[in-house]
């Protein structure tokens, strides 16, 4: 999978789901649900549902046409999509699908909101101290005496690119990493896990993973579908590289006479809070209206662990500006201090 193969965007995918779930629950076809989503579209989008309708008039499922186009779609989205072609509920699982999505933009819009200020004031002190080093290169070669202020080696042009350089190499680095975890599903388990266990990031994913499974389990069940490709379809539709790695275990302790409490708690991924309802629902035969029920409950922890996080990133921002300024501000000092005791020697010498 290339690395910059193109993606349907947040903002795509919330209307391509409310444009056909509302089509769909008003009776229109899928041919003409998706020719209509179509020429409200552009560009990759537009072309791909094009391609979708051709598809499907040909005799295939929505299911199929989204898979045939890779990773253009994320794996919710196609799993939720399957889900509700096998449920005969799709209008439903689409429309719930465009909420979904519509709160992540409102989310992502809040946590930029809040993230952009402590970020605009690192990038202009990056450039600052780039500034810096290339001015201070300039003085050292008026005077012949080398000025690093900073006791890096940075000094001239070449200092201020080569820090420049650093910065920007970082950044490449983030994304080249996260675009190659994310091709891996054993990378995506280990790192999941990892994330899981930090402070209101491991709640803030785990909940949305919950609330995401209960959601698909609740669906399924009330299909009739068979309790392994129930608990595959609802794991991968967490989008939880944890849970969806989990799966194969989970199903192989179903399969080993293992109640859904059981496997649950076996998995470690579950809270004590959702394991003692689904045994309570377990004993009563409930268990899918009990997680439809727990399936916004979840969700809307996950949006107040979200804004904590938000918070928190904005705040660990802040601290990281302050840092450096304070590094450099002391830096400069110790510098200067330095000069003023070896001019001190000299006088004294004298």
């Amino acid at each position: 999978m290339p690395l910059l193969s193109p993606r349907a965007t947040q903002k795509e995918l919330a209307f391509l789901c409310q444009s056909l779930g509302t089509s769909l629950h008003a009776g229109i076809d899928l041919v003409r649900s998706l020719e209509m989503a179509a020429k409200r579209s552009s560009g990759k989008m537009k072309s791909v549902l094009n391609d979708m309708e051709d598809q499907i008039k040909s005799g295939g499922d929505l299911t199929a046409s989204i898979e045939s186009h890779g990773a253009f779609f994320p794996d919710l989205f196609a799993d939720v999509a399957q889900i509700g072609e096998y449920t005969g509920a799709l209008p439903e699982a689409l429309k719930a699908l465009s909420m979904h999505y519509e709160n992540n933009l409102r989310l992502r819009k809040d946590f930029i909101a809040q993230i952009t200020m402590p970020l605009v004031q690192l990038t202009v002190a990056v450039f600052v101290i780039a500034g810096m080093i290339f001015l201070l290169g300039i003085i050292g070669n008026a005077t012949g005496t080398p000025v690093d202020v900073l006791g890096w080696g940075l000094m001239g042009a070449s200092g201020a690119l080569t820090w420049l350089g650093f910065w920007a190499m970082g950044i490449i680095s983030l994304f080249v990493a996260y675009k190659l975890i994310f091709q891996s599903l054993t990378a995506q388990r280990v790192v999941y896990r990892v994330l899981m266990a930090v402070p209101v990031v491991g709640r803030c994913l785990q909940d949305f993973a919950i609330a995401r499974f209960s959601w698909a389990f609740h669906l399924t069940q009330n299909a009739g579908m068979p309790i392994d490709d129930c608990l595959d379809s609802s794991l991968r539709a967490t989008s939880n590289g944890a849970f969806i790695a989990s799966a194969d275990g989970m199903i192989r302790d179903i399969n080993n006479g293992e109640t859904l409490t059981e496997t649950f708690e076996l998995s470690g991924l579950f809270p004590m809070e959702f394991i003692q309802t689904v045994h309570v629902a377990e004993t009563s035969g409930t268990v899918p209206e009990a997680l439809h029920r727990l399936s916004p409950q979840f969700e809307e922890n996950a949006r107040r662990s979200l804004k904590a996080f938000a918070n928190a990133a904005s705040w660990a921002c802040w601290a990281g500006v302050a840092a450096f300024i304070i590094y450099i501000v002391f830096s400069i000092v110790f510098w200067y201090l330095g000069i003023l005791n070896g001019a001190l020697e000299m006088v004294n010498e004298i």
